[in-house]
């Protein structure tokens, strides 16, 4: 049992008293190695009991750097890495059911993010709301856009599209789970810089983001949800955290966050107390 729950870069999250774990990946002889989409784990969380459950439908591929939420009993899976290398597919999965169906979303309205992997998102409302991310784009989308740093250029074609430029991204696209539909806001105030691997939180409607640099200091951002203004909130020195990525930042109050873990800049792994 501990050997199938054993992974990373995974997505959980609690709905009454179960926790729930989909996705991510695990180290075999060395390789790294996607696990299965057509599975879910369950934990009773009164007896510690795991369960494993099948899932069916149009299952998405196994994936590496995806962005999973929960929203109203439904689990959503946007982006990441297949096989054939960045996506910007939405997959979605009614976990109140008794059988857990995936299903494409294939007649979303409103014009779909570009491919990315590794953003983050805050659920807020109805609203799922993606921030940042590394992914590619077309040269068209390149020059329409003041919210991405290029990292490197080269031909590829996913679908029917080309895609020239590979780098980090600054938006913030928001899908709309009631209506089905795509959306970015236009914001203001103090943007972020693009990144990815970052960790963000929502408290209220106030959503944050911090780290996903490679800086020494970690900075912090917070995004109006209601305005779409941006606003860099900035701490002394001696209490700001060392820059890091791959980390997280929980709610644990109304008005408190706590940041743990993740990898510094030279690659070692942090605590909560670093």
């Amino acid at each position: 049992m501990l050997n199938s729950l054993e992974r990373s870069d995974h997505t959980a999250f609690v709905e009454g008293s179960f926790l729930y774990v989909w996705g991510g990946c695990k180290s075999v002889s060395g390789t790294e190695t996607q696990l299965p989409s057509d599975e879910i784990w369950l934990c009773d969380l009164e007896s510690g009991i795991w369960e494993r459950r099948g899932m069916e439908g149009e299952i998405p591929p196994a994936l590496s750097g995806a962005c999973g939420s929960y929203h109203n009993g439904t689990l959503y899976v946007f982006g990441g890495c297949d096989q054939n290398g960045h996506t910007n597919q939405l997959y979605s999965v009614d976990l109140l059911e008794g059988c857990y169906t995936w299903r494409k979303v294939t007649d979303a309205g409103g014009n779909t993010p570009s491919p990315r992997d590794k953003q983050s998102c805050w659920v807020n409302r109805d609203r799922l709301i993606y921030f940042g991310g590394y992914g590619c784009k077309t040269i068209r989308e390149v020059n329409n856009s003041r919210n991405f740093t290029v990292h490197e250029s080269s031909w590829a074609m996913i679908g029917t599209a080309f895609f020239r430029f590979w780098g980090w991204n600054s938006e913030v696209n928001v899908f709309d789970t009631h209506t089905a539909t795509w959306e970015e806001p236009e914001t203001h105030g103090q943007t972020p810089s693009p990144r990815a691997s970052h960790t963000s939180a929502a408290l209220g409607d106030k959503g944050y983001i911090c780290g996903g640099l490679e800086d020494t200091d970690l900075d912090i951002h917070c995004l109006d949800l209601d305005t779409w203004i941006w606003t860099r909130i900035d701490l002394p020195s001696s209490l700001v955290p060392v820059g890091r990525s791959m980390h997280t930042l929980t709610p644990v109050s109304d008005h408190t966050l706590f940041l743990f873990g993740g990898l510094s800049i030279t690659g070692d792994s942090l605590s909560a107390t670093n």
